[in-house]
């Protein structure tokens, strides 16, 4: 049985209820009781005698999606999309699904692109990442061959956890104690343990003794080695029967089980079901997946703070960057990312593994797909992993074909930890003068060949994040209007180093380079002097020049003139000559370290032509008053 399937039936209903209001056709009936093929069938002799109501045309759609038509399903979803709004966010992933394994990529980007306005800038950057890595094959490297363990049954087997040197697992193989779930037609859900060996061989299944029994479900565990606890969830109940909420449905609480044998619930909702627990020992949080009313699309991950197990707030979601129209489940936190399973649309197939860098708190970069191998076609999902002397060790549960039941447990190994290496970059752009945040600014990458990778803009606030497959060598750029054109080039370490903060772009506005000065606007400069009688340069004129050469780079389109003037003493000749010396010296100076030779216009040398004081041939000043005339001028000609 498919994962979905089983998230699906977890939530109860009461025999005879249907969650449909009014009065229910046949293909109704059959809809709401699971029976999917009979539903078709109905609905097909239904239509044939009258136009269906847009619900039932839905429903008809969500019938050929659970038994795989996606043809049908794509054609019937996107008719329905076409006529009005009841389509459910999780229908429009299931349309998108639909699309994906029946058209082009293409055809589903150019789908997706038309309801852009609609979405989040999430999850198009979600998908357009995954489209583009999938569709060039990055992540062949990935490939990893998956063994299937000797304990699967022909049952329901998944939700593998680590548990000191055994693993837990979720089974539906019958026990005497348990009772059929008739949704599923297979026993209710049980935790099982077998012992593991580092070479990945298994020992005989047992029953997992140190949870209370329940008549009813107990399903995916989680162990915390830290404070030696176990995390599950299972069927909520009241002296050894069920309880319901008003409309007759039973859901999943989570549950914990302290070392001394003391169970506590820690999550309980008769309206909502919570899945698969994680608990992250160095945040002291516990993460989940569920259905509340806040969900983005079906089940989505959360998170409550906890202190010794009591939980200390309200369920947090993790956001657009994680959550999707789809399913999420599995949340699983190993070396600073946090791997989940989704069957969002732009996944290879039903469920899929993905890996999401943890960039700060609360802090998500785009969730990569771990590529074929961890994924299949099918439903891939309850991702574990831990490093071992040689490796890496992991399981996940797949009902991937040739396996021996509805969801098999696999292992596998690995030299590396999987999943595509990925270059992340979060921070803010400002105003270099006022550290006033700049909206709307563009920013680029590209790799060392100046071939673009990615271009996004600032939002409102400034800010700003991206994220890309690994380059060697990046050049981040940036730039808006009035403003410099930042650049700058990362490589090796330095691309690590400049992940781990927020990083901040510094432009400029040309205002704040040039001053007013005789009339003409100039690039600010300390004032300097050459050598008496001399144009050679000094380390005090090249510090200045820099700064030229540092506003050229930030602005290159400006333009620039050199002038360089002479006070009186010695002849008119002789320092006409050398000024303009001087001036020559100058702008060789500055082409030589990359100012373009077309942003210089002219290099003039004036001698003593515009003396600025009295201070002229004949005239006895002091020298502080010669000093006044003898100057340089870099004029910036153009806007």
């Amino acid at each position: 049985m498919k994962v979905k399937e089983y998230i699906f039936l977890l939530l109860i209903f009461l025999p005879g209820l249907m969650v449909s209001q009014g009065k229910n056709s046949k293909g109704d009936n059959y809809f709401y009781g699971y029976q999917y093929g009979k539903a078709i069938a109905e609905y097909q002799k239904e239509r044939q005698k009258g136009p269906l109501s847009n619900s039932q045309l839905l429903n008809l759609a969500d019938s050929y999606f659970k038994v795989g038509n996606y043809k049908n399903a794509s054609e019937l979803y996107q008719e329905v999309n076409k006529n009005d709004t009841i389509m459910t966010v999780h229908q429009f992933n299931q349309l998108l699904q639909s699309l994906s394994k029946t058209s082009s990529k293409d055809r589903v980007q150019t789908f997706l692109r038309s309801k852009s306005p609609l979405l989040s800038n999430e999850l198009m950057d979600n998908a357009e990442f995954n489209f583009e890595i999938l569709g060039k094959g990055a992540l062949d490297a990935n490939k990893v061959t998956l063994v299937n363990l000797s304990l699967n049954t022909a049952q329901t087997d998944f939700s593998p956890a680590f548990y000191k040197n055994k693993l837990l697992f979720s089974s539906s193989r019958p026990l005497k104690s348990k009772g059929l779930y008739e949704p599923s037609g297979e026993s209710y859900l049980d935790i099982y343990e077998v012992s593991i060996s580092d070479n990945g061989k298994t020992g005989t299944v047992n029953l997992f003794d140190m949870i209370p029994d329940s008549k009813f479900h107990k399903s995916t565990p989680y162990y915390s080695e830290e404070n030696n606890r176990i995390f599950y969830i299972l069927s909520n109940s009241e002296e050894g029967e069920m309880t319901y909420d008003e409309n007759g449905k039973n859901s999943l609480a989570l549950g914990m089980l302290y070392n001394s044998g003391q169970f506590r619930f820690l999550l309980k909702n008769l309206s909502t079901s919570f899945y698969y627990p994680f608990y992250d020992d160095s945040t002291d949080r516990l993460y989940f997946a569920a259905n509340f009313d806040d969900s983005y699309g079906g089940t989505d991950l959360y998170y409550v703070a906890t202190n010794n197990g009591q939980v200390m707030s309200a369920p947090v979601n993790l956001g657009p960057r994680i959550n999707s129209p789809g399913n999420e489940i599995a949340p699983y936190i190993f070396d600073g990312s946090l791997y989940f399973s989704s069957d969002v649309f732009y996944g290879l197939g039903g469920m899929d593994v993905y890996k999401s860098r943890i960039q700060g708190r609360d802090i998500y970069g785009v969730p990569v797909n771990l590529g074929e191998g961890i994924n299949s076609k099918e439903d891939d999902f309850g991702f574990i992993i831990r490093k071992g002397n040689d490796g890496y060790t992991g399981y996940l549960a797949s009902n991937r074909p040739g396996g021996k039941g509805g969801d098999d447990i696999y292992s596998f190994r690995m030299e590396s930890i999987p999943g595509l290496k990925t270059f992340a970059l979060r921070g803010n752009v400002v105003d270099a003068s006022t550290n006033l945040s700049i909206p709307k600014a563009q920013i680029r990458i590209l790799d060392k060949q100046g071939n673009l990778l990615k271009e996004l803009y600032s939002d409102e606030n400034g800010d700003f994040s991206f994220e890309i497959p690994w380059q060697e060598e990046i050049v981040l750029q940036s730039g808006k209007g009035e403003f410099s054109a930042f650049s700058r080039t990362y490589s090796g370490s330095e691309l690590d180093e400049i992940q781990k903060n927020p990083y901040t772009i510094d432009l400029l506005q040309l205002e704040d380079l040039v001053e007013e000065t005789e009339g003409k606007r100039v690039v600010k400069l300390r004032k300097f002097y050459f050598p008496k009688g001399k144009s050679n340069l000094t380390s005090e004129i090249t510090m200045e020049l820099d700064k030229v050469v540092e506003a050229v780079q930030n602005f290159p389109d400006v333009r620039l003139r050199i002038e360089t003037h002479t006070d009186s003493r010695g002849s008119s000749a002789s320092n006409q000559k050398l000024s303009q010396q001087r001036s020559d010296v100058i702008r060789d100076y500055l082409v030589s370290k990359g100012v373009p030779a077309e942003t210089i216009l002219e290099s003039v040398g004036y001698g003593e032509e515009n003396i600025k004081n009295n201070c002229t041939n004949g005239v006895y000043c002091l020298d502080f008053l010669h000093k006044q005339n003898e100057r340089t001028l870099i004029e910036v000609v153009n806007n």
